[in-house]
């Protein structure tokens, strides 16, 4: 893929401990899992368009990028916590979670599925980079973040592309891509997240709560997002599932999400 960047232009001799929010650094260690999981991801994509060289080449340089993320982010993580063991704990959440990789045929039911399905991820990762690259005042963790949230949005434009590609032999109605997309992001939740929080900050012998890490990762996260994050993630999944990104709905169920991201950060913060 072009337009990457290398971990060796990253600012590593700018990093400030003093500047560290330790209430991020659980975030960015169970980031670093996840990203870290993109071969397998990759895996299940090249089954599925197994017969389409231009998209199983997106997906390889894609998984590439995505595994990167995840050892910067792990190497800063360690920087801000000498005691995480990056490579152990991504032992533990790769023991402990996978995805299916021998599909031969979309989960979603078609290929204009899965890449909408794919659009929804990259608007959640490249929100959640902005959010934290706007949070925090140490310079590395805000110059990783804000290349790797450049990053998820050129990935969402490859996959918006290859979803138009195929729609117009597929031709999905709205309905049913909406309901991919409301889907997918419902899948937020899951247990990916909640494995990935858990192997990277309490796998020390510690038996998975599934409910218990999913609070701890939410609560955490939803503490970082403000209203513009919400309003640029709708415009984005407006545009992949077919609607107006600008249009009044957009913009009421922008106001929507805002309020309710709100409400859920304040909810689990009393939890």
């Amino acid at each position: 893929m072009s337009g990457h960047w290398s971990p060796e232009e990253l600012p590593w001799a700018a990093f400030d401990l003093e500047r560290v929010d330790p209430g991020l650094v659980p975030l960015v260690k169970a980031a670093s899992m996840v990203e870290s999981n993109g071969h397998d991801y990759a895996a299940y994509l090249n089954r599925v368009f197994a017969d389409d060289e231009q998209v199983c080449e997106m997906m390889t340089g894609w998984a590439h990028e995505e595994v990167q993320h995840g050892v910067v982010l792990g190497r800063w993580a360690k920087l801000a916590d000498p005691s995480f063991d990056y490579d152990a704990a991504l032992a533990r959440f790769r023991a402990g979670y996978s995805i299916q990789v021998d599909a031969d045929a979309s989960i979603r039911g078609s290929r204009t599925g899965e890449m909408i399905a794919r659009c929804m991820v990259e608007v959640g990762t490249s929100s959640f980079y902005s959010a934290l690259a706007d949070r925090t005042d140490e310079p590395l963790l805000k110059a990783i973040c804000k290349r790797i949230a450049a990053d998820e949005l050129r990935h969402y434009a490859l996959f918006y592309r290859t979803m138009k590609r195929y729609l117009a032999n597929e031709r999905l109605n709205k309905a049913e891509r909406i309901r991919i997309a409301f889907l997918r992001v419902l899948e937020t939740e899951d247990d990916e997240l909640a494995y990935a929080w858990f192997a990277a900050n309490d796998g020390g012998g510690r038996e998975y709560d599934r409910k218990q890490a999913n609070r701890a990762y939410m609560r955490e996260s939803y503490a970082l997002y403000r209203p513009h994050h919400a309003r640029r993630g709708m415009t984005m999944i407006f545009k992949a599932v077919g609607l107006k990104p600008t249009g009044r709905l957009s913009r009421l169920l922008s106001r929507l999400a805002i309020v309710l991201i709100g409400f859920r950060a304040r909810r689990l913060a009393r939890a």
